[in-house]
């Protein structure tokens, strides 16, 4: 931590700059870490996450997201789930923990790992979808659950270096999340209860994690 970086309990208002400092410093060439940037729908994870790797170029970084464990539209019809996807049960946890492990013990010389993407188009997930080269030295990984106290999520953050909760203001976070899911086929009106319930009871979840992170952050862009 550096002058100007916040203690544990307090949140950080930082630019895209600053947080691009404190992710090269863990871009250590030769090593593996694993970066988690957590918080509830529509807080802005993945295009943090799409905006550090940019700026860190694909020599030092690689984005890896939760997203691609989530179970398909087919196995949650076949569980009764299919109206909450999203919520923590409807995730791989196991398989995430596992795909983290790989990721985290992968050395300079070893084989690439191929890890699952999720495709808004088709709302499913796409196994292989990225490969991350061994010698890429830090991968950003983003999700709601990276703190989650159950399941295998607890695995999962025991291998990441470092873990960031977005912090934005509802009226803000509603208002991309409605944009997001209108934008990807929803009507304006679905968009909306999805946004307001599912995604919100989602939130409540992640929202009692905050206290878990090594950083609280509110991006300033």
């Amino acid at each position: 931590m550096t002058a100007g970086e916040p203690g544990e309990s307090e949140a950080w208002s930082a630019t895209t700059a600053e947080l691009v400092a404190r992710a090269r410093r863990l871009a250590v060439p030769g090593q593996r870490r694993i970066l988690g940037l957590v918080g509830a729908p529509g807080a802005g994870k993945s295009t943090l996450a799409r905006a550090l790797v940019e700026e860190l170029g694909p020599s030092l970084a690689v984005e890896v997201g939760m997203d691609g464990y989530h179970l398909s539209n087919a196995v949650l019809a076949d569980v009764g789930r299919g109206d909450r996807k999203g919520a923590i049960d409807t995730f791989d946890d196991a398989g995430y923990a596992a795909l983290v492990a790989r990721l985290a013990s992968s050395r300079p010389g070893d084989p690439p790992v191929y890890a699952p993407v999720f495709r808004r188009e088709i709302e499913e997930p796409v196994a292989a979808g990225v490969a991350v080269p061994a010698d890429v030295p830090l991968v950003v990984t983003e999700g709601n659950y990276l703190l989650a106290p159950t399941g295998a999520w607890p695995e999962a953050r025991a291998r990441m270096a470092e873990v960031w909760f977005l912090e934005v203001g509802d009226d803000v976070r509603l208002g991309w999340l409605e944009e997001r899911h209108h934008a990807f086929g929803k009507t304006r009106d679905d968009a909306r209860r999805w946004a307001r319930g599912s995604d919100q009871a989602n939130a409540a979840l992640v929202a009692g994690t905050r206290a878990a992170a090594d950083v609280v952050v509110r991006w300033t862009a």
